[in-house]
């Protein structure tokens, strides 16, 4: 076969320019379309990649809202999303709407890794029959096992009592509390997943623990947005291996825990927790190829209530503590609530949370100022939907602004600043507002929002039953700003815990 000429490179190059416009053309004809959302425009193949800072999307989405109005178009490379911002536009979309919104978008970096389509675990599964099936099984599982019950209560302030013990451990001292409250509440989740508590010093737990940060810090990075818009990029030989190491090693650590669950289960007795529940689901399963029990599901359902589990809770009570350290006057309220209430004699239990309103308030208004997801999960529309009066074609993403909720200057009085008086009526009573929505709402929303409920309030009042927190003598008052990633984390600090 002859090298291509200059005369035959000539009019190739022209083709396949021609090719790339027409299927940007394509891609991006939906915007033509009548009644469609508004946007900045997009460049060829590019879209607006260049004009949104995936840094840090949220002030760049607030900049876009300003300019476009709540519901605004992006093209992400050849991508077409529509950002919902504001109580009313995404209410309508999430809850109104739900039946055409709870689909979720295809992740090419999972598919990649072999995570997707085969199993999609929970979080970011197609919403269809699987999807269903498996919500519902974690869902009855999780109660099963204790959800709602006294039995994982007792679990949860038994684990506040390790916790509390580890914190006095630091006798005082400056500590950052952040590797203290991932272990406690991944032992929550380990009790339900594997029907197990760790020793917070287990070489295999410390493992488990730095693999996942590893997998949170991989998924949040600019490359993984970039990969999933332009996929393309992903058959570049070695460059998934080289930008998610930490990915397969995490679900690696997690395969051998499941390995020990087959060899260990007996099924003449009761699953021993939601693992055993899985593998006796997956032997019924054997022979039905429709369905989504399968042993690829397994590792995908346990990764997301792990990682999910274990980030959101920890990395809200980080901000719990760094907001009780900045605002002293508000964590004297809570502690006269709690020696009013619980004493100092017994343990914190959820009962309490009725004769609590001061501190179910400062718990709530610590989710609404941290808004720890302020982007939540990316929807994809299942039909064309009309939101807002704009007309969202089928096969849409949808990114659900969070954050233009919880901190919006229509609903709070102060949005801006930490103000548990926004849960609290003129009489002092706890109220929850209709626009916290910390855990998005709708069908796809959070399925562990009971679970972190009752963890953020017995750990929350255990440790403040236990201890007095302060900033550090001669270190500089931390910041209340956050740092984003995946999901928006306190500035690092360090803090004194002194036993009352």
């Amino acid at each position: 076969m002859g090298l291509l000429t200059g005369e035959t490179l000539g009019p190739l190059a022209v083709a396949v320019a021609i090719f790339l416009l027409l299927v940007d053309l394509m891609h991006r004809r939906q915007r033509w379309a009548p009644r469609y959302p508004p946007g900045p425009m997009p460049l060829p193949g590019l879209g607006n990649l260049l004009q949104v800072d995936l840094q840090d999307s949220i002030c760049s989405f607030t900049q876009l809202r300003r300019r476009f109005g709540d519901v605004f178009s992006l093209q992400l490379a050849w991508t077409p999303v529509v950002v919902l911002n504001g109580p009313a536009a995404i209410r309508e979309a999430l809850v109104n709407r739900s039946e055409d919104t709870s689909d979720r978008p295809r992740v090419p970096v999972m598919e990649h890794l072999g995570l997707q389509p085969h199993a999609e675990g929970v979080i970011l599964a197609r919403y269809g029959r699987a999807w269903r099936e498996q919500r519902r099984f974690s869902v009855s599982t999780l109660r099963n096992f204790g959800l709602g019950k006294k039995s994982l209560e007792q679990w949860v302030t038994q684990e506040a009592s390790y916790l509390c013990a580890a914190f006095d451990d630091q006798a005082g001292r400056p500590f950052s509390p952040n590797a203290l409250l991932n272990k406690a509440v991944s032992n929550v989740i380990a009790s339900l997943t594997f029907g197990r508590r760790f020793e917070y010093n287990d070489p295999r737990f410390l493992k488990i623990l730095e693999l996942m940060e590893d997998f949170l810090k991989e998924a949040a990075g600019f490359l993984p947005e970039v990969l999933d818009a332009i996929p393309v990029l992903l058959h570049i030989p070695g460059l998934v291996a080289k930008v998610f190491p930490g990915q397969r090693a995490f679900m690696a650590q997690l395969d051998e825990l499941v390995a020990e669950h087959r060899m260990t289960r007996d099924r003449t007795q009761p699953p021993r927790d939601l693992t055993d529940a899985f593998l006796d689901e997956v032997q019924k399963a054997k022979g039905n190829p429709e369905s989504s029990f399968s042993d690829d599901n397994l590792r995908l359902v346990v990764a997301d209530l792990f990682s999910a589990g274990m980030v959101t809770t920890s990395t809200t009570l980080a901000w719990a503590l760094l907001l009780m350290i900045l605002h002293p006057d508000v964590q004297r309220r809570v502690q006269q609530e709690v020696d009013e209430v619980i004493g100092q004699a017994r343990r914190p239990e959820m009962g309490d949370q009725a004769h609590m309103p001061f501190t179910m308030a400062v718990v709530h208004e610590v989710q609404r100022f941290a808004d720890i997801v302020p982007l939540g999960v990316p929807h994809m529309t299942s039909r064309d939907v009309e939101v807002q009066g704009f007309l969202i074609p089928k096969g849409t993403m949808l990114i659900t602004n969070l954050s233009s909720v919880l901190k919006d200057e229509t609903v709070w009085k102060k949005p801006f600043r930490f103000h548990p008086e926004h849960f609290l009526d003129a009489q002092g009573r706890f109220v929850k507002q209709e626009a916290f929505m910390p855990f998005s709402a709708g069908r796809r929303s959070c399925l562990g929002e009971p679970l972190a409920r009752m963890e953020l309030f017995l750990f929350f009042t255990c440790l403040l039953q236990r201890f007095s927190f302060s900033v550090p003598a001669g270190q500089p008052r931390p910041s209340d700003h956050g740092v984003f990633r995946s999901i928006m984390t306190p500035s690092p600090y360090q803090l004194c815990a002194e036993p009352r």
